[in-house]
């Protein structure tokens, strides 16, 4: 990203733009995504928003723990419990509609109220069909996601953030810059219907996201949307060049994978014994009044990579941390009847330690209570009522490190493999997920630290770590097999992350001869892939060569080379990874 330069509009002007933008179509832009701790200046941005809304416009708060009859709507059991019939309550969706839904810790949010969420945003209906009940209420509404992740790893759902127009981060904005004025926004309202686009603002627009590497269409839409909305703005009934700009730099930009290509270097001058090229004959007409389709693109190009963000680079090295949310630092999700996360109700008896949920129970029974002849305050429930609790656990992470110290890899690169080993053994601390440290060497493969919490012992053990012999990378795969088989013993999750050249020159019987070595490795990959543990190979040679890369696919792990990376960079690149 270009560092933001006098003219260039400052975090908080931008935010207001987009508030202002969102304000006038709301459903027509989703929402938006607000990276900011809870504070003045994010109570500033949603009361300038919320004073830009038309008057009366819904305002809710959907909690992180809301429930799918809270959100989508369900059978109300107080009334139906006095009626004696089935009585449905609105959701949270359809009480927004017309308004804005804040969602709460959106970094948080479960993948089902994402998937609702989304739901929402694309047909404009909360759709519910559950305790008997086929409910559909209007939705059209916006969603403000509010992002209070630390981690760059930490964000909001992809499903959900892929359908916000905006995504506005106020870390760097102070409190003092916090202010601005609510603007009157009614001739916008009336005139945005009337507003008009043309094929060039349209090509223009897929044109820069299919530049900055953007591959779905909904952010060209947006963006488009966006265009029009500071069209109507600024009264206007066709968008201008100025009006896709902002859009690009508001939508597109935050978007980008990729920075734009430059462009290319204008052609030399034919040489002067060259016969010049023929004029081609004028055509009809006045040109000089047609715009240039490649003009207005590199000028709304230009506007986007304005607003590429700061970490592009190195999110681009560590790209697939950032487009899954696969939980790989807290460990595996598993289902338990007693203990974790409740993920909602099922049918069934209260048996074997499971827990009955009362008021779902009721739910079920209470639409039938007048065939049952009950009246009053008596419910009669049955068998077939009873529902029990389901919740999600996330077992323990045992992350376990295998640390090539082969006189190859301790030439080369142990002194930053140690450093990044160190560091992510921080980490796990944090998490307080065990650690393992296996180094192999010479002929065999050593397990220096079992699985434990200790960082101390931890780094004690690796700061003791010899190098030096050769590469018996058949002996720490098995090694590494047996490990993570007695860590998933005791219920918890391996994650193998080995760091070596891939050259493996000692076979399983300690003798000598690459290509015998090179087998037994390969075919002891082959069984850490069909164990099915989760692998990361990162390559620490200086030239990163075929081995490694080979090795890495017969494991089924994610590969990474890195060879002229430091210490910190390997821990985060894995880290990334690990997510």
């Amino acid at each position: 990203m270009t560092t933001p330069g006098p003219d260039d509009p400052a975090p908080w002007a931008e935010a207001m733009q987009a508030a202002a933008l969102l304000a006038i179509d709301p459903a027509g832009l989703g929402g938006a995504s607000l990276r900011a701790m809870p504070g003045p200046v994010r109570d500033a941005w949603l009361a300038l928003l919320r004073g830009m809304l038309p008057p009366g416009a819904p305002w809710r708060r959907v909690p992180l723990a809301v429930g799918d009859s809270r959100l989508l709507g369900g059978l109300d059991l107080t009334a139906t419990l006095s009626a004696g019939r089935p009585v449905a309550e609105r959701g949270l969706l359809a009480e927004a509609d017309g308004g804005v839904l804040l969602l709460a810790m959106a970094e948080r949010v479960t993948a089902n109220t994402a998937a609702h969420l989304a739901m929402a945003l694309d047909t404009g209906e909360a759709v519910a069909e559950r305790d008997g009940l086929a409910l559909r209420a209007p939705a059209r509404l916006a969603v403000v996601a509010l992002d209070e992740g630390l981690a760059p790893e930490e964000a909001p759902p992809a499903a959900l953030l892929e359908r916000l127009a905006f995504r506005l981060d106020l870390h760097a904005v102070p409190p003092r810059d916090a202010v601005g004025k609510v603007p009157d926004l009614a001739a916008a309202w009336a005139l945005l219907p009337a507003v008009t686009a043309g094929d060039d603002i349209l090509e223009a627009l897929c044109g820069t996201a299919l530049a900055l590497g953007i591959g779905t269409l909904r952010a060209p839409v947006l963006a488009l949307r966006a265009a029009r909305a500071a069209a109507a703005l600024a009264g206007r009934d066709a968008v201008t060049e100025e009006d896709a700009a902002l859009a690009a730099r508001l939508v597109l930009g935050p978007r980008a994978l990729v920075l734009p290509a430059e462009a290319p270097a204008p052609e030399e001058p034919q040489a002067e014994s060259e016969e010049p090229a023929p004029e081609p004959p004028p055509d009809p007409g006045d040109e000089d009044d047609l715009p240039d389709p490649q003009a207005l693109q590199d000028m709304i190009l230009a506007a986007a990579a304005a607003a590429v963000p700061a970490h592009l680079l190195d999110g681009l090295k560590l790209a697939e941390a950032a487009r899954s949310r696969t939980p790989g630092k807290a460990g595996a999700q598993k289902a338990s009847p007693r203990r974790g996360r409740p993920i909602g109700t099922r049918a069934g008896e209260p048996r074997g330690g499971a827990r009955l949920a009362l008021v779902e129970t009721l739910r079920a029974a209470a639409p039938w209570q007048r065939l049952r002849g009950r009246s009053g305050a008596r419910i009669e429930v049955r068998k077939e009522d009873l529902r029990i609790r389901r919740f999600r656990q996330r077992s323990e992470t045992a992350t376990i490190f295998a640390v090539d110290a082969s006189g190859s890899a301790a030439l080369h690169r142990l002194g930053e493999a140690k450093g990044a080993v160190e560091l992510l053994l921080a980490g796990c601390y944090v998490r307080r997920d065990k650690v393992a440290l296996l180094a192999f060497r010479g002929t065999a493969a050593k397990l220096l630290l079992p699985p434990t919490s200790s960082l101390v012992r931890a780094k004690r053990s690796l700061a003791g770590l010899p190098g030096g012999g050769g590469t018996p990378v058949a002996a720490a795969l098995d090694a590494a097999l047996a490990l993570a088989d007695a860590v998933r013993r005791k219920g918890q999750t391996p994650l193998l992350v080995m760091l070596t050249d891939g050259r493996a020159n000692v076979a399983r019987d300690r003798a000598g001869g690459r290509a015998r070595a090179e087998a037994e490795a390969l075919e002891a990959a082959r069984a850490l892939r069909a164990a099915r543990v989760a692998s990361i190979l990162v390559d620490v040679s200086p030239r990163p060569a075929e081995a490694g890369r080979r090795l890495a696919a017969e494991m089924g792990a994610k590969y990474l080379a890195l060879p002229y990376a430091d210490a910190a960079t390997l821990s985060r690149a894995v880290k990334a990874e690990a997510a």
